[in-house]
């Protein structure tokens, strides 16, 4: 039952029915002030992609919102609180065996991986009827004259609405940090604002498929497959959906290309022959791997230049929006999780005519710390191809990997949430 605050209400529109949206939409779901709508372009919801990576800090979010035991039963680890291997790094481009050169452990508890499609399903069951609203493809929004008039929406099927915050968790492509941006740029002068609006190739392409555990065959001594059990990089392997399924995703970069237009479909079915041809004369143990892979798609990886604002005027970004990432880190679910639990948090406490302030101490907190793990996935993924600085040095190369990962214990979610509602309303009160 929604909890009663005093205070006016305040309509809330979010558009983007992805992870970060369904999130933020089942938290602010539960103050009875707050007017939540979620907005989403398609006919249902859905996740593109497999396997979802939630750090342990990440889960903190998911034990407070109570959703720890559903998640736990389509995780193929649930976390246990121990020291855990994230990564096992190893040499694999040559034609003889290859070998580890460096074996992660994460600061803090393991990461929790699941099957993206069960973990969006989680959040769907738990969004209260009513909020959410299919067939709703934002094209514009507008503000009659100051920063605390209602913001219309119009929608592609000629369909409008009326709010008084709206959340852009509108992905990589967003409209909303397109349009806010392109304002920006004309109201202040600088055309410069215009080149964050547009995502980047990485120059990286990706070949993804999912294979079953009993389609991998043995090892010659007879042992499983090494990634049944333990994630490795950089074929990157893991298994999902409660160990029954590995997902695969293997990289080929050029470096030079980081930053040029990609043309083409980013996502596009290709054959096995491309896949093998791609990873010729890899070691025995990758060979094996991918020819279990039948059917894989191949993705063009994007990101965003990091964005020097995420608000303006009532309307604020989240997620791939905000920091579209590559996925050499595994955080960009964790980070928009991450930004919909500051963010509720804040709305929570806000007042109607007050609400820039609180959009200033979720950017004040956000934006660095979600940059940073943004920069830090593309470093991650130039060292885990030997295309950093450090190339195959490997003394240098392995420490360096490990220190990528400090982010993920660095604070708390209670010190950070701790520091943007000082920022918004002085004391704090603790929701862990």
């Amino acid at each position: 039952m929604k909890e009663q605050v005093e205070g006016q209400n305040i309509r809330i529109a979010i558009c983007g029915g992805g992870i970060g949206g369904l999130c933020l939409a089942v938290l602010l779901s539960k103050h009875a002030h707050l007017d939540v709508k979620l907005y989403e372009a398609a006919g249902q919801f859905r996740e593109i992609g497999a396997g979802v990576m939630i750090w342990s800090r990440t889960w903190h979010i998911l034990e407070s919102m109570g959703l720890a035991s559903e998640f736990s039963k389509i995780a193929h680890a649930p976390p246990t609180g121990a020291q855990g291997v994230g990564f096992d790094f190893r040499r694999s481009d040559q034609p003889r065996e290859g070998f580890r050169f460096k074996l992660v452990e994460m600061p803090c508890k393991r990461g929790v991986l699941l099957f993206s499609v069960a973990f969006l399903d989680v959040f769907v069951h738990h969004l209260p009827t009513g909020i959410a609203h299919f067939g709703k493809r934002l094209v514009s929004y507008s503000r009659t004259v100051s920063p605390l008039d209602p913001i219309s929406l119009s929608f592609a099927d000629g369909t409008s609405a009326t709010c008084d915050v709206l959340v852009g968790a509108d992905g990589i492509k967003s409209v909303i940090r397109a349009q806010m941006y392109h304002e920006a740029a004309e109201n202040d002068h600088n055309a410069s604002l215009l080149e964050y609006i547009q995502p980047l190739w990485t120059g990286t392409m990706a070949y993804r498929g999912l294979i079953r555990v009993q389609d991998i065959p043995p090892e010659q001594d007879g042992s499983r497959h090494r990634t049944i059990a333990t994630p490795m990089m950089h074929v990157v392997s893991y298994s999902i959906s409660e160990g029954d399924i590995v997902n695969v995703v293997t990289f080929a970069s050029e470096p030079q290309k980081h930053g040029e237009t990609f043309e083409g479909e980013w996502v596009t079915n290709c054959g096995q022959k491309e896949l093998l041809e791609c990873y010729a004369n890899w070691e025995p143990e990758v060979e094996r791997l991918l020819k279990c892979i039948e059917r894989p798609t191949r993705w063009a990886i994007h990101h965003l230049r990091p964005l020097p604002f995420y608000h303006k005027d009532g309307v604020v970004l989240m997620g791939d929006a905000a920091h579209a990432m590559s996925p050499h880190q595994g955080a960009g679910a964790g980070q928009a999780i991450e930004d919909a639990f500051v963010l509720s948090h804040l709305l929570r406490d806000a007042k109607k005519n007050d609400l820039l302030r609180f959009f200033d101490a979720y950017q004040t907190l956000r934006l660095p710390a979600a940059n940073g793990v943004l920069s830090g996935s593309y470093e991650s993924g130039t060292m885990y191809e030997f295309n950093s600085p450090y190339g195959d040095n490997y003394d240098g190369l392995g420490p360096a990997i490990q220190a990528q990962w400090k982010w993920i214990d660095e604070t708390t979610l209670e010190d950070d949430l701790s520091t943007a509602l000082k920022l918004a309303t002085g004391p704090a009160v603790s929701y862990l």
